[in-house]
């Protein structure tokens, strides 16, 4: 018998995610879909293909990630380990290494260092060339918005002491005028990367599959790529035709400022695209904007200037009216807006623009998401929800860690960093949020985000009070956000709870996340992960007895 079409019947705590229902002790699912609840699940298990027996432990509708990009997450495996070092000599050391192990590949390419091991998140190419001095590498820091190089890829770059500054970027430089060997931002960034030679399809639909095989063992069955490139949306039709996805996936394409009319037809052409060959995993439904960069390299759009550069607002990507204008010309289309937006200018600058496409355009289930939503100015709080934005928050950024500290901190001020990622005044105010992780850029672990929104706290304790407490989320808001909040912002309204005929994506906990502490909630395990019905992961027995 198909896994997916086995009658199985789950016993102990299950919650539904509804209001109809609520908690219950029992749950069946036959065909891919739940059929029974309570006594009428539990009088079925007799003749069940398998029963699951939930001891201690939760079942409850599986984790989503509304904003992420497993395809990048996936490539980081490829190279260098250096995501979790924590020195600049650790790293280079690193780099060497794999350079040893790999001495026919001629780029060294690796990804998710962190910008906070070296003073205003810069790092020297002089560095790298004490491990690989003939070979090019570059390294992405875990934001994804800077880049560090080698002096040999600065070379093959033509990145020198004339080169100006593209516009869209910043080349860091030392006082006298030479590349130090950090790029910022798209442009300066693509200076180097668009000279690493192309992955070949075998390593980017092995990408995919160990991405899905990651979210599977974390509970996750639906994610948002939320930076799809041409050549990324060939490689996840590639998966789908060699079976190597195991999670739901929906790729949002990049709009860029410089192209955006050109590309409308490129979009609608790769959706209809996805939606004949990409099987019942995959969609294209959503366009993606950057409006700005990020805080902890300056590059953020502010309504006030940065403490540290009086001179300087940040970088928009977009000016105000273009973003609009796009955003409108992709919401008649028929797309999802999803709009990265850090500082409170490059926030208001999206709500502008998702405005303007209600204005514009006929009603329709549009469902925009702003996500990050990281500094939002007072007064347009009260827009989110007047316009129907999900808030897709990263809720694993809301604590004081290194990287807020030592680089966002100094750069916009206490009274600014005390706004910064207001679940709770939006929770309060009524507006849909949704959770994501940004993996690569931070862990995928659904567990690890609800915790720290729930108390705004690092996993060492700290603050002892919560980190701008007043915007911690409770337990249940958590894990609505990464249940069924990512749900609706996927436009699968069967999925927001586990209801007779709701589609039978679960996942199946150690423990009750609202029944622990709360600093102990990412110690929670994960023991089972059901997409459609069908199991893509299950704990091995040992795990599941720890």
């Amino acid at each position: 018998m198909a896994d997916e079409t086995a009658l199985r019947v789950f016993l102990g705590a299950v919650r539904t995610g509804s209001d109809e229902h609520k908690d219950t002790t029992a749950l069946a699912v036959r065909d891919g879909r739940v059929i029974a609840l309570g006594d009428e699940a539990r009088a079925l298990a007799e003749v069940a293909y398998e029963i699951v027996e939930l001891g201690a432990g939760l079942l409850l509708p599986a984790f989503g990630d509304g904003h992420a990009h497993p395809l990048f997450g996936g490539l980081e495996s490829f190279g260098p380990q250096i995501k979790e070092l924590t020195s600049v000599e650790a790293i280079v050391a690193e780099v060497g290494r794999w350079a040893d192990a790999h001495p026919g590949t001629e780029w060294i390419v690796g990804a998710s260092y962190d910008p906070a091991l070296a003073p205003d998140g810069e790092f020297d190419a002089r560095w790298l060339d004490a491990a690989v001095r003939e070979r090019p590498v570059v390294l992405r820091a875990h934001d994804y918005h800077t880049v560090w190089c080698n002096t040999e890829a600065l070379r093959r770059a033509g990145v020198r002491d004339t080169t100006p500054d593209p516009r869209l970027g910043w080349i860091v430089r030392r006082p006298d005028g030479s590349p130090l060997g950090t790029l910022r931002e798209w442009h300066a960034c693509d200076l180097v990367l668009d000279q690493v030679p192309a992955r070949d399809e075998d390593e980017l639909v092995e990408a995919v599959r160990r991405a899905g095989g990651a979210y599977a063992r974390a509970g996750i069955t639906w994610v948002q790529d939320a930076w799809v490139e041409p050549e990324m949306v060939e490689a996840y039709l590639a998966a789908a035709r060699r079976d190597a996805l195991s999670v739901r996936v929906d790729l949002a394409q990049r709009a860029d400022p410089d192209r955006w009319r050109a590309q409308r037809g490129d979009f609608a052409k790769a959706r209809a695209r996805v939606a004949a060959d990409g099987g019942p995993l995959l969609s294209a439904r959503t366009v993606k904007y950057f409006s700005d960069g990020v805080i902890e390299g300056g590059t953020a759009a502010l309504l006030a200037p940065y403490l540290d550069a009086p001179h300087s607002c940040g970088m928009p990507v977009w000016e105000p009216r273009a973003l609009a204008e796009a955003v409108r010309a992709f919401d008649a289309d028929g797309f999802q807006t999803h709009i990265h937006a850090i500082g409170d200018a490059g926030v208001r600058a999206a709500l502008d623009a998702v405005e303007s496409a209600i204005l514009a355009n006929p009603a329709w289930d549009r469902r925009p998401v702003i996500t990050h939503v990281q500094l939002v100015d007072p007064a347009d709080l009260p827009r989110f929800a007047a316009l129907g934005v999900i808030a897709n928050f990263e809720p694993l950024w809301a604590q004081p860690d290194p990287l807020q500290t030592e680089l966002s901190l100094p750069r916009i001020g206490v009274e600014r960093s005390e706004r910064q990622y207001p679940m709770g005044e939006l929770a309060r105010d009524g507006v849909r949020l949704s959770f994501g992780s940004d993996w690569p850029v931070s862990s995928y672990e659904p567990l690890e985000g609800i915790q720290v929104a729930v108390t705004r706290r690092t996993f060492e304790g700290e603050p002892q009070g919560g980190w701008v407490p007043d915007q911690r989320l409770t337990v249940e808001q958590a894990i609505a956000a990464a249940t069924s909040g990512v749900a609706h912002q996927a436009g699968a309204d069967d999925r927001t709870a586990l209801v007779p005929g709701a589609p039978a994506d679960l996942v199946q906990l150690s423990a009750d996340p609202r029944a622990v502490d709360p600093m102990a909630i990412r110690h929670v395990r994960v023991l089972g992960t059901w997409l459609g019905g069908a199991t893509t992961y299950r704990a091995a027995y040992r795990e599941r007895e720890e």
